[in-house]
């Protein structure tokens, strides 16, 4: 089960992608913190790499660098501290590592003026993360933290781990996951003892399905009560699938995710390909009724519960649209559409969206007819 050296050759296309989506969310986190006034933010990458590929590629490292780059005017303006832990346990990627983000910071002056300035500070640890992980899990309760954990197996979500990051309000956590790992392991002990997974049930699903049955195995073990929701997007490469699985308790980073998420795929907004095949339900069939899409069954569901009032007001919509996995812009189409056909009443807005519910506290309820 030793791990692979990931770097010793180009990344593929899943990896990319993989990189790709936690480059957009950190884009999209920083400046949610940065510009909310708080001392000092953190983000904790413990599966770091070497920085580049062999062709030069950036790997998360550097893309965090890139983003934090993106921000630097907000950071003076703010004089936000930020704080990167950088982690490799292989001693040879470690110094590798080193040496590339003292030179990426050193060949950028706006992040050498930030370091000069105390406003950006990052350690590159050679650490194994079963110890690493209880030294720093106080600084990630303490203060705003990205957590970044891309491994090859899954003992890092065992309570052990996850349900320190569950219990974080504070904190925004993703994990990656292989399906290749859990059809090679699921029957094993050690697999068990991290997270328990129904393999039967598995066999009769599509294998690309799999990251699905571990995110529900990862929500029963969330306390009743705890705020923390998870949310999947599954990376198709050949015939293997990747699972990243985001938790957050704050609603801010999950329509954050979930509008990255979305914007990577506009038809499911839950993997890089068509998971459910919603195209193919688009082609009628002259013997059966023609099948919902993914984004088509959440307004039918949507406009049930608000027709029956189980959602009354503009804070109900929005919780239940982010609940269900959707973006508030699904939520909006399917108001507006209702009121146009006199089925609600509000005023010129839905005001279905993070800064009207929670920034705002604008909460307003619709009237039905």
């Amino acid at each position: 089960m030793g791990s692979r050296n990931l770097h010793d050759k180009p990344f593929d296309e899943g990896t990319l992608k993989k990189l790709e989506i936690f480059e957009l969310y950190t884009k999209a986190w920083l400046p949610t913190f940065i510009m909310s006034n708080v001392e000092c933010i953190c983000i904790f990458d413990f599966f770091a790499g070497t920085g580049f590929d062999m062709n030069n590629v950036p790997g998360s490292p550097i893309r965090i660098l890139r983003q934090i780059k993106g921000q630097i005017g907000n950071v003076f303006q703010k004089r936000t501290k930020i704080y990167l832990i950088f982690n490799e346990y292989d001693k040879t990627k470690c110094n590798q590592l080193e040496l590339v983000c003292d030179n990426y910071i050193n060949e950028n002056v706006e992040l050498r003026r930030a370091k000069d300035n105390k406003f950006l500070n990052y350690k590159i640890l050679q650490e194994d993360f079963k110890i690493l992980f209880p030294q720093w899990i106080e600084c990630i309760n303490k203060y705003p933290s990205l957590v970044f954990l891309d491994q090859n197996g899954v003992k890092f979500t065992s309570d052990e781990y996850f349900m320190p990051l569950v219990n974080s309000h504070n904190t925004d956590f993703l994990y990656f996951i292989s399906s290749s790992y859990v059809k090679r392991f699921g029957g094993t002990e050690e697999f068990a003892k991290a997270i328990s997974y129904d393999s039967e049930r598995a066999e009769n699903e599509p294998a690309t399905w799999i990251h699905r049955n571990i995110l529900e195995e990862l929500r029963k073990r969330i306390p009743q009560g705890n705020e923390t929701k998870l949310y999947p997007f599954t990376i198709k490469k050949n015939v293997n699938v990747y699972g990243i699985v985001f938790g957050a308790s704050h609603p801010r980073a999950v329509d954050k995710f979930l509008d990255t998420a979305w914007k990577e795929n506009n038809i499911n907004g839950e993997a890089n390909f068509d998971i459910d095949d919603d195209l193919g339900k688009k082609q009628l069939d002259l013997f059966s009724l023609q099948k919902l899409t993914k984004v088509e069954r959440f307004k039918q569901k949507l406009r049930e519960k608000i027709l029956s009032r189980v959602l009354v007001t503009n804070k109900d919509v929005y919780d239940y649209t982010l609940e269900q996995g959707h973006i508030p812009s699904h939520a909006k189409e399917e108001m507006i559409r209702m009121k146009a056909e006199g089925l609600v009443s509000y005023s010129r807005s839905p005001m279905i969206n993070y800064e009207q519910v929670y920034r705002n506290q604008n909460i307003i309820s619709y009237i039905i007819k």
